[in-house]
């Protein structure tokens, strides 16, 4: 099989994605997986002269909550189009004073807590363990941090992401816990996104934007539920617009990234525990992607 041209690929809400098509030309892929469709359209171009593929989780309009997003699809799709280091971005509340709403966090670990979504790419076809101890590639993070000078807040360079079911938040009790625990943040998309993505042997990072406190922290009885979305709401606008400058300075710099060594990149070298010669054809249908390198 040829080889796939490398390029960064992106994943974020609808305003992100539209920001970053406005920036350069590029080709638009309506995909089909052994997983279905994507979220929706995946688009391909170049910024500052680096291959990228971006598309918005959440579909268009943002009609899909965290527990139908088709994750799998997602990130088999962006690996089909050759996306060998994934960025990632999403809302989230925080758990933690000093991390205070519309400044960013480059995530560094992960909790989940999810419970109703397909976690492997590999069930039903075979046995497959990759280690997960760390979840972010700390070049891509590195990356990210790098480029905190171009946004006019503070980047945290850290922080725990508990990753919730939904589509529901937290109570207050599971709040309080997850401080317990030491999360950082709180959220409903980064897992199995991060989980698949180690699958499929790409490098992957997490640009959280906390747009509130969650409900640990009670509010001011004066405040009502109204002008409390209307904050929340701005405080996303404003992180998003600081998650574009900043993943579009990565970006530009990434170029040298493309071809460099990491580990993440050989994560099924030793997670494959089945027998190769047993793999059955319906399976190479629907997982060679993933594997061909380790069976043919």
């Amino acid at each position: 099989m040829a080889k796939r041209p490398a390029r960064i690929g992106i994943i974020g809400g609808s305003g992100l994605g539209q920001a970053l098509a406005a920036l350069a030309d590029g080709e638009v892929h309506d995909l089909t997986t052994p997983f279905g469709k994507p979220s929706g359209p995946i688009w391909t171009t170049e910024l500052d002269g680096v291959p990228i593929a971006f598309m918005a989780r959440h579909g268009k309009g943002h009609m899909l909550n965290p527990s139908s997003v088709p994750y799998r699809a997602n990130i088999y799709a962006l690996k089909k189009l050759g996306v060998t280091r994934l960025i990632a971005s999403g809302a989230c509340g925080s758990l933690v004073e000093e991390i205070e709403p519309r400044q960013l966090v480059v995530a560094d670990q992960l909790i989940d807590k999810t419970y109703s979504r397909a976690k492997s790419f590999f069930d039903g076809h075979l046995a497959v363990h990759v280690d997960f101890a760390y979840p972010f590639c700390e070049q891509l993070r590195q990356l990210l941090l790098d480029a905190g000078d171009a946004v006019d807040t503070k980047v945290h360079d850290s922080g725990t992401y508990v990753c919730i079911e939904g589509p529901q938040f937290s109570t207050r009790a599971e709040s309080l816990m997850h401080r317990q625990w030491g999360g950082h943040l709180v959220g409903m998309t980064a897992l199995p996104e991060a989980k698949l993505a180690r699958e499929a042997e790409m490098c992957y990072a997490l640009l959280a934007l906390p747009t509130d406190y969650d409900c640990w922290r009670e509010h001011k009885g004066d405040v009502d539920k109204h002008s409390l979305m209307t904050e929340i709401i701005e405080n996303l606008n404003v992180a998003t617009e600081n998650a574009i400058k900043l993943i579009h300075a990565a970006v530009s710099k990434a170029g040298p990234l493309l071809e460099a060594d990491c580990e993440h990149q050989k994560a099924l070298e030793l997670g494959i525990w089945s027998d190769k010669y047993c793999i059955r054809p319906e399976t190479r249908r629907a997982v060679g992607l993933l594997i061909e390198k380790y069976i043919d």
